[in-house]
């Protein structure tokens, strides 16, 4: 079965199995550098709330957002990092299959915790600014509008046979 997969994409490429593998993992290292300033400027910012003035005024509700909040751009922040030190540590044993197919992984779950992440973020600050029920419109809005376009749009093309990924 991969084995067919892989003549029918080295016809639709011109790429054999080793030259599409290098360069879709290029391609998945160059998509982490888009995504990766955006949650480290997310995180620093999650790392000094604490030390501001009004923090002390949140909620219990908001500090608990807040905190699973933060955990979720760690956990993010990690996983989307680690593609990175996995091609330094492995570079040239002969492992890059594995390393695309776990950097794909990876990156998709990272995603799936920067959702939550993003989020969190806005529902403390609007339920800060403007209360609960406008925290809780504009998230469950936004949970929507990740969801559409980061996952449900990308599913509804896969397995579409268009001769390209």
């Amino acid at each position: 079965m991969k084995e067919r997969e892989a003549q029918k994409n080295e016809e639709k490429t011109g790429e054999d199995p080793h030259e599409r593998t290098a360069r879709e993992l290029i391609e998945l290292l160059n998509e982490l550098r888009v995504i990766l300033p955006g949650v480290q400027v997310l995180f620093a910012f999650l790392l000094t709330v604490p030390f501001t003035q009004r923090f002390p005024q949140l909620t219990g509700l908001q500090t608990g957002v807040f905190f699973g909040t933060l955990l979720c751009t760690a956990i993010a922040t990690a996983l989307l990092i680690a593609p990175s030190p996995h091609h330094r540590i492995l570079w040239r044993e002969g492992a890059r299959e594995m390393r695309l197919e776990l950097g794909n992984v990876l990156t998709i779950v990272g995603l799936v915790f920067l959702v939550p992440a993003m989020i969190g973020v806005i529902f403390v600050i609007t339920d800060l600014l403007f209360g609960l029920t406008a925290a809780i419109i504009v998230t469950v809005v936004l949970a929507l509008l990740f969801a559409l376009l980061w996952f449900i749009l990308p599913l509804r093309y896969r397995g579409d046979d268009k001769g390209e990924n």
